[in-house]
């Protein structure tokens, strides 16, 4: 056709200078958004599906490079394959130097060490690390790049503030179609929300879908949109639905457990907050998922409900949601197989990005609105310092999570442990490793008592006046010693093996490489 308009039309309409005219239907289009194609139809021309023959093909059509960023999601937990299965892809094309961002990494990524030691990895950014690969890094493996623990609010930060830059996000879901969009509630391995997977689809230079069921266009729900997507990958299997429910996560029937499980709800109750259209996030710890079983019963006896449950949703969480004692569930993460089934089915059960869930820059995050988290801990001192990412040992062996992220915004934030386990305390001077300042803390319930930071003096009247056990954390510090002893001083070098970031992007502490 003969254009009508010229450039020196354009150039005489103020603000169109700079335009491009008109040369024919799909010349302007993206890289990416058309296939490779001499034919004359131009229509045949346009992307129709984005489905690639492997990995290693998408891998070169992202054109992965020495150095750049790759990033994965944790939904699988113990049981994710896909994350082992790209990088050694890529180890196998000799691309080198890379940084694996993943929302956390389990037992099942061990294999990344080999990857670290060969030079095909030289950074991790996570949540969490464990086993053999938490190991490794704490032993120094990761030279002159300490991994980097975020909270799961903060990665989101840092991902939507421009921080953490991916270059290429693979997401391993459980269906899509040719498209790319993609959920967790259909296929054969089901992973239910890909509340962490939202945010990396939604920032990253470029996007792969992996899934082991192709289903017919368009899939629904779309937990990540096809516009989104470059590359949609088959493959025979992207991991295990059994492995969600793995590690911390446990459902108790430990006296010890349950015990202090009931009177996390005693403080709940004395706290004037247990009323109709309260809100809640329990952990992932054994005592902390038996707050939810007692808190069910208390619903029934006053006859109210819950306005909404936040997490890391589990099962008993979903019996709120379906016996009419919780309006709402807004899950990031699916801790079990029925939250997982749940959530494809429940229509008040809602998956909710990471940014929605907790970061602390965006315009409010759910968490904002609790009034009750309940989380577990590894160490917690005096100061109410919690660690929840290393071991008593110096040993990296667990995830920061969203406990940080929760502990801030919940109007009464409760930590729930043992006052001591087998020979090792909880209650200590100063925690090994600091993740979620003393200043966020309001309540601590052990085995032997209730402990309330004096910051807040609001609760101490009450829960005096309501009868509580209270107890000093100077007090239970000293029960622990004159039970078990002082315990021996750890030794560190100077070198920094990882570092912690608060959930503001602040460097709240570091962890540092044992002396031999």
């Amino acid at each position: 056709m003969n254009n009508r308009v010229s450039k020196e039309l354009l150039n005489s309409i103020p603000g169109y200078e700079n335009r491009m005219v008109y040369e024919t239907p799909f010349i302007n289009q993206p890289k990416g958004t058309m296939v490779e194609s001499d034919s004359e139809n131009l229509k045949e021309q346009v992307k129709r599906t984005k489905v690639v023959e492997s990995i290693k093909i998408a891998i070169e059509k992202c054109e992965i490079k020495d150095g750049m960023t790759i990033s994965f999601h944790h939904h699988f937990r113990a049981g994710d394959k896909l994350l082992m299965m790209v990088v050694d892809t890529l180890a196998e094309m000799g691309i080198k130097n890379l940084r694996v961002a993943s929302s956390s990494l389990t037992s099942a990524h061990d294999g990344l060490v080999a990857h670290i030691e060969n030079g095909v990895v030289n950074r991790i950014e996570s949540s969490g690390l464990r086993g053999k690969l938490a190991a490794a890094i704490s032993e120094g493996i990761l030279g002159k790049h300490p991994a980097v623990i975020r909270s799961h609010g903060g990665r989101a930060r840092a991902i939507v503030e421009g921080d953490l830059k991916i270059d290429v996000a693979f997401i391993a879901a459980p269906s899509a179609d040719c498209m790319g969009n993609a959920n967790g509630v259909k296929g054969k391995s089901i992973c239910g929300s890909l509340g962490y997977a939202k945010v990396d689809a939604e920032y990253a230079n470029k996007v792969v879908v992996v899934t082991d069921t192709l289903v017919d266009y368009p899939n629904f729900p779309q937990s990540i949109t096809q516009t989104k997507v470059d590359y949609v990958v088959v493959v025979d299997e992207i991991g295990d639905s059994k492995g969600i429910m793995s590690g911390a996560t446990r459902f108790t029937s430990n006296p010890k457990e349950l015990l202090m499980a009931k009177r996390v709800l005693d403080v709940m109750l004395a706290s004037g907050r247990f009323v109709d259209g309260f809100s809640m996030q329990t952990g992932s710890g054994g005592a902390s998922l038996a707050v939810t079983r007692f808190v069910k019963e208390e619903l029934k006896k006053r006859d109210i409900k819950l306005s909404y449950a936040l997490g890391g949703i589990t099962g008993p969480m979903v019996d709120l949601l379906e016996e009419g004692l919780c309006d709402t569930l807004f899950d990031v993460q699916c801790f079990d197989l029925k939250a997982a089934e749940s959530i494809g089915k429940n229509e008040k059960h809602i998956e909710v990005s990471a940014d929605f869930y907790a970061n602390p820059f965006n315009k409010s995050a759910a968490v904002n609105k609790l009034d009750f988290v309940v989380l577990s801990a590894l160490e917690i001192d005096t100061d109410f310092n919690v660690n929840v990412i290393s071991g008593s040992d110096g040993v990296i062996r667990a995830a920061s999570g969203g406990h940080s992220d929760t502990a801030a915004n919940a109007e009464i934030s409760i930590l729930v442990a043992p006052l001591t386990r087998g020979r090792i305390a909880t209650i200590i001077e100063k925690v090994t490793t600091i993740v979620t300042p003393g200043s966020t803390v309001d309540v601590v319930v052990t085995d032997y008592g209730v402990t309330v930071n004096p910051r807040r003096q609001d609760l101490i009247k009450k829960f005096k006046k309501a009868g509580l056990p209270l107890i000093t954390m100077e007090e239970l510090r000293k029960i622990a010693v004159k039970l078990i002893g002082v315990p021996k001083e750890l030794e560190f070098s100077d070198e920094v093996v990882a570092v912690i970031e608060y959930r503001d992007g602040s460097i709240i502490d570091v962890v540092k490489k044992l002396k031999k």
